[in-house]
């Protein structure tokens, strides 16, 4: 029963639906900042500009005075929060580093360890492999070509006359061999 819940807490899938979840968690944060920090307060800006009503949407402009009139710059008399925005970044950044590095890195470590283990299947002929088999096969059948005919040893030809393959080049290091 473990083991089945191991298997399935290690799959891809759901390490990274979890990774999702937790990112969304904290890009939420960013989102919510974003819009107190910047985005009421220039609404609350351009009804103050086009209506005059220094209250705002809500009836009151956000933020309190003593925040305000701290480091928090304003416009029209009306705070933006530039510091929490910058904040809500920050810890952003912080959660997805400290996911990346004590989630993510370590599942992709094991995946490439579990792939290490495993061998990969051998690579199917290709389709000119598979012509040439054929032909040499249909050539046995016919009597054409001797059926012990098997692939020269690996030593380079010493001559010209001596190479079966036209294409490979020839060896001039090679000792020659006397005709």
């Amino acid at each position: 029963m473990l083991k089945g819940f191991k298997d399935f807490i290690m799959r891809g899938n759901v390490v990274d639906l979890a990774v999702g979840v937790v990112i969304g968690a904290a890009f939420t944060g960013v989102v919510t900042q974003l819009t107190k920090s910047f985005l009421q307060p220039l609404i609350t800006v351009f009804v103050l500009l086009i209506t005059g009503n220094d209250k705002g949407l809500e009836g009151a402009a956000s933020g309190s005075k003593e925040a305000a009139e701290q480091a928090v710059p304003e416009i029209a008399g009306v705070p933006f929060d530039w510091i929490a925005f910058v904040n809500a970044v920050i810890t952003f950044l912080l959660t997805a580093a400290a996911l990346y590095f004590m989630v993510v890195f370590p599942m992709n470590k094991l995946a490439e360890r579990r792939k290490r283990g495993e061998e990969p299947p051998p690579a199917a002929p290709s389709e000119e492999v598979k012509l040439l088999t054929e032909i040499r096969d249909a050539l046995v059948a016919a009597g054409r070509v001797p059926a012990q005919s098997q692939p020269q040893s690996q030593s380079q030809p010493q001559s010209r006359s001596d190479r079966s393959d036209p294409d490979t080049p020839y060896d001039w290091n090679a000792p020659r061999t006397g005709r």
